[in-house]
C-alpha cells in the first residue's frame, strides 16, 4: 500500500462533472479577465468568512504585499512576523520594503506566542502578521491585547486556514484584513495559482483593488504605481464549485484527526498537535506531530509506503534569503528539526488511516 501525503484529484473526483461544468461556462462566457465568475467569488467568499470585502488576486504572497502597500507600508517601517512560518509571510514584508521583526513561537500551538509581542515592539511597528499555521487560528484576541491599544494592523496570514474559527468567527474576519492563497492542495484550493484579501474596511479593499489592476479603475488612468495580480476567471470558477463542499472535507479532516489523536496517543518520543478547543477549531490543513528522531520516523514511514513531507525545514531567518541578517530563533529552528506533517487527505480509507497509525506505532 502506498499512501501520499495528499491527493487532490481524489476531492476532484468526487466533483469532476461539476468542475468540468464550470470550466466550459467560462470558455463559453468570452470573459477570461474579470468578469461575473471573479465578482460572484468575491461576493460568495466574502459572504462565508463573514467579512464585508473580497478582493481576488492572484496568489497567496500578492495578497499579503498588496495589504502592506495599501495601508502605505513600507521603507522604516516594521511588521511583526512568527518566526515559525513559511517564508512567503516574510517575503511579503520585504517586498513592500518594510523590515520583519520575528517573534518565536508558542510550542503547543506552534503560532506566534502573543506573549513575546511587547518586547518586540517599537515606534515603528506598523503591523502584526498573525499566521494561522496548520489550520489552527492564531491567538488575534490575545494578540490586540499584546499591542496594547496602539495603531498597529493585525493582518491574518489565512493561507492555511479556510473554515477555522475563533469564537463565532471564521478566519478571514478576525483582524484587520486577512490574506488567503488558493493553492492547489489548500482546504479550499483553486486548480492553480490563486489568492483572495478579505477585510470590513471599504476603502482598504479599494485600494488594493486599483493596486492589482495596475493601479488603475479606467482603463489607461494609472492613478498609482500597482501590480498585474488578477484572480483568473477559470479559477474562480473552479472554487465557486467547490466552496459548498469545504465544511465537509473539513470535518472528514477532522474525523481523521481525531483517529490519529487517539490511536497514536502514547507512542514514546511523539509529540501530537493540540486538538480544537471549546473556543477555536482547527481545519487540519496539515497533521503535524513533533520527534526527537524525525528523520529516522520519515525514512521508516517511507520505506512502509507512507508519504510524509516537513513543514518546514527551514525556517526563514536560516535560509538564503535572510541568513545575512545573523538572527538566531532557536524555538523555530528546533521545531523544524522535530516537526513532521502525516496524510490528512479527507479521503483517506479506513484502511489506510490505519495504515498510518500502524507504521508510526511500529517505529522504535
Amino acid at each position: 500500500m502506498t499512501i501520499p501525503i495528499y491527493e487532490v484529484g481524489r476531492a476532484h473526483a468526487t466533483i469532476a462533472a461539476e468542475l468540468e461544468a464550470a470550466a466550459l461556462r467560462v470558455v463559453r462566457s468570452g470573459h477570461y479577465i474579470g468578469g461575473p465568475e471573479v465578482d460572484a467569488f468575491e461576493r460568495e467568499f466574502a459572504a462565508w468568512c463573514g467579512a464585508s470585502h473580497c478582493v481576488g488576486v492572484a496568489n497567496g504572497l500578492d495578497a499579503l504585499h498588496l495589504i502592506l502597500r495599501a495601508y502605505g507600508i513600507g521603507a522604516g517601517d516594521e511588521v511583526i512576523v512568527p518566526s515559525n512560518t513559511y517564508v512567503a509571510t516574510w517575503l511579503a514584508v520585504s517586498h513592500a520594503g518594510a523590515t520583519p521583526v520575528p517573534v518565536e513561537p508558542d510550542e503547543g500551538s506552534h503560532n506566534i506566542d502573543p506573549g513575546r509581542i511587547a518586547a518586540a515592539l517599537t515606534s515603528r511597528t506598523r503591523a502584526v502578521m498573525a499566521v494561522h499555521l496548520y489550520g489552527r487560528p492564531a491567538p488575534v484576541d490575545a494578540i490586540r491585547l499584546a499591542v496594547g491599544g496602539r495603531d498597529i494592523k493585525v493582518i491574518e496570514d489565512a493561507a492555511q486556514a479556510h473554515g477555522a474559527t475563533l469564537g463565532n468567527r471564521r478566519a478571514g474576519a478576525l483582524g484587520d484584513a486577512a490574506a488567503f492563497s488558493f493553492y492547489p492542495s489548500k482546504n479550499l484550493g483553486a486548480l492553480g495559482d490563486a489568492g483572495a484579501v478579505l477585510t470590513g474596511d471599504a476603502e482598504l479593499a479599494d485600494r488594493v483593488r486599483v493596486l492589482r489592476n495596475y493601479g488603475s479603475r479606467k482603463r489607461y488612468e494609472n492613478e498609482v504605481i500597482g501590480y498585474n495580480s488578477r484572480l483568473d476567471p477559470l479559477q474562480a470558477a473552479m472554487m465557486r464549485v467547490k466552496l459548498p463542499h469545504v465544511l465537509g472535507w473539513n470535518q472528514q479532516r477532522e474525523a481523521l484527526a481525531a483517529r490519529y489523536l487517539r490511536e497514536m496517543a502514547g507512542v514514546p518520543g511523539l509529540v501530537l498537535p493540540e486538538p480544537g478547543g471549546a473556543h477555536w477549531s482547527h481545519v487540519w490543513h496539515q497533521f503535524v506531530v513533533r520527534h526527537p528522531k524525525r528523520d529516522a520516523l520519515q525514512s521508516h514511514l517511507e520505506a512502509a509506503g507512507i508519504g510524509t513531507l516537513v513543514h518546514y525545514p527551514i525556517p526563514p531567518h536560516l535560509s538564503g534569503a535572510y541568513a545575512s541578517l545573523g538572527l538566531d530563533f532557536p524555538i523555530a529552528a528546533r521545531l523544524a528539526r522535530e516537526v513532521l506533517s502525516l496524510p490528512i487527505d479527507p479521503f483517506l480509507s479506513e484502511d489506510e488511516a490505519g495504515a498510518v497509525i500502524a507504521a508510526v506505532k511500529s517505529f522504535r
